[in-house]
């Protein structure tokens, strides 16, 4: 009996945790394509008009899908040696998230839109397709952003005084008279000018507060580059120091990299290598 146990569980495991073999990828694909299904079904039926016509067979095809995902979420932890490694996984958290907000709305109306976070399971599309090896490249960028945090934080907390600046000045300047109400929605005036997306519900009405309108304008364009620039200066500075952790051997004269350990000459100028 421990024997058949076994035995089912390493097929299970085949199945589902690996990708490499036809059940395992058409095991893949078939989530995915259950999980696009479960987030159409609920965004259709967030749609009153959707939710007035089909409301009983949305509510049915999404108690179908929260128990299958139920039944995989149970067939994951069954057939792994370590479950708590899963469960408390980046994708153990996920899977458990999908299918919580289903039963949670047996007792609060309302959460089981909160099932659109399924949608966030489609990251295995990445292990079906074998494109994990490109998320390692994403290490490049995480550690271009933390090596410039500190010139970024400077960068907003200089661009929130001038949000308050500008805003308390238009405050001043045009009143409630002319829909500044108060200096927080003179500053939400501020943030939308100086990011140039110019709803249009707030618009200064003196000569004097339109000409601190293209004055906020202007600084927006003006600085709207300069944390892309701060991120790409680190950005390159991470590739080049990764380069030379990958290729460390550089020839001093031609700055050719990717030589042999046990080469002793450059291949390119023959000029002698630094041990």
């Amino acid at each position: 009996m421990r024997e058949r146990i076994e035995t089912l569980r390493h097929n299970l495991y085949q199945i589902i945790y690996q990708a490499n073999t036809p059940a395992g990828k058409g095991f893949d694909i078939a989530l995915i394509i259950l999980i696009m299904l479960s987030v159409l079904t609920i965004s259709l039926d967030s749609v009153a008009e959707f939710s007035r016509q089909y409301g009983e067979l949305f509510i049915t095809a999404e108690w179908v899908f929260t128990i299958l995902f139920s039944i995989e979420y149970i067939l994951r932890i069954f057939c792994i040696h370590r479950p708590f490694k899963y469960i408390f996984s980046f994708y153990g958290l996920i899977d458990l998230l999908s299918i919580i907000p289903s039963y949670l709305s047996l007792f609060i109306p309302g959460t089981h839109y909160l099932q659109i976070i399924r949608i966030l399971r489609v990251l295995r599309i990445f292990r079906v397709l074998k494109l994990v090896q490109f998320i390692n490249q994403s290490n490049l960028l995480v550690s271009a952003l933390l090596a410039s945090r500190l010139k970024i934080t400077i960068f907003v907390l200089t661009v929130s005084t001038l949000l308050v600046v500008f805003g308390s000045t238009m405050y001043l300047i045009e009143g409630p008279e002319n829909g500044f109400e108060n200096i927080p929605v003179s500053i939400y005036w501020a943030v939308v000018t100086l990011t140039t997306v110019g709803f249009g519900d707030i618009t200064p009405k003196t000569d004097l507060g339109r000409s601190i309108s293209v004055l906020v304008m202007v600084t927006g364009y003006a600085i709207i580059a300069v944390p892309t620039g701060i991120f790409t200066a680190e950005l390159s500075q991470e590739m080049r120091r990764q380069n030379k952790r990958d290729n460390p051997r550089m020839c001093p004269k031609c700055r050719k990299t990717g030589h042999e350990q046990e080469a002793n000459y450059c291949r390119i100028c023959g000029t002698e290598l630094p041990d």
